[in-house]
């Protein structure tokens, strides 16, 4: 059973490898990889493997960029400490979905259901119902640290997130502003789409913070937000249709 782990952290992916051998003697580790970037490059030189584990939130971003440019065929297993991602794992090639710190019994089990696979696809609904009960829960405070200080900020305070000099922030509808942990791919995943909007790959916006929208060049919309922000905040052309559906709490098909 030749094995691909992708996992940054040195230690977990060392564990995660004992374990996947010591649970299924004949598997073997092809190899680990830490970043989308070297997961895109070895998928591009190397056969798939027969089964892939992979961690989310990866060296120089999310794994699901992956997909984006690679297309993998092969079964995935995520194991991951962050529990809000499993839809969107679902939505690939996912068989299991393993929290961190992993138990062995659990990998044990996702080992003999990869096992036990047919041809078909997995009954992704049901998947997705035991894991998270037919119900996304989204995150509601943002744990933020500045300097020795730990500060939680529930998410309904946030009028925005943003992005300036590769550093990511979010702004509060108070006007405070304070550095965050994830980046605008994450924030995507932890919090409430009717709620939050991504306008382009350098904003996300509470729908409560548009003061003003003006039409702009190229069907884009330019939002006079609350707080003001300083940087321009225009919604891209290839989000402007999905914008005006947001707006409407219209729900993508």
């Amino acid at each position: 059973m030749k094995t691909l782990i992708i996992e940054d952290e040195e230690l977990a992916a060392e564990r995660l490898s004992r374990l996947i051998v010591e649970t299924e003697p004949a598997a073997e580790i092809i190899t680990t990889l830490a970043s989308v970037k070297s997961a895109v490059k070895w998928f591009s030189e190397n056969p798939m493997p027969e089964l892939l584990f992979m961690d989310i939130n990866l060296a120089d971003g999310s794994s699901f960029e992956i997909f984006k440019k690679v297309n993998i065929t092969c079964p995935i297993i995520f194991v991951t400490a962050f529990d809000q991602y499993a839809i969107d794992a679902f939505k690939v090639n996912s068989i299991d979905y393993l929290l961190k710190p992993l138990k062995k019994e659990d990998l044990k089990n996702a080992l003999d259901k990869f096992k036990r696979m047919k041809p078909s696809a997995p009954d992704m609904s049901q998947l997705v119902s035991q894991l998270l009960g037919n119900k996304k829960e989204f995150q509601k405070r943002i744990i933020i640290r500045f300097g020795e200080n730990i500060k939680m900020v529930e998410v309904k305070d946030i009028a925005y997130f943003f992005t300036e000099d590769k550093i990511n922030y979010l702004c509060t509808h108070a006007g405070l502003r304070y550095p965050v942990d994830f980046n605008l791919d994450e924030l995507e995943h932890l919090i409430d789409p009717t709620e939050f909007f991504r306008i382009n790959r350098q904003f996300i916006v509470n729908i409560s913070s548009i003061e003003k929208m003006l039409a702009w060049s190229k069907s884009r919309v330019k939002l006079i937000l609350k707080p003001v922000c300083e940087i321009e905040t225009i919604v891209s052309t290839d989000r402007s249709p999905h914008f005006k559906e947001w707006l409407t709490g219209k729900k993508e098909g």
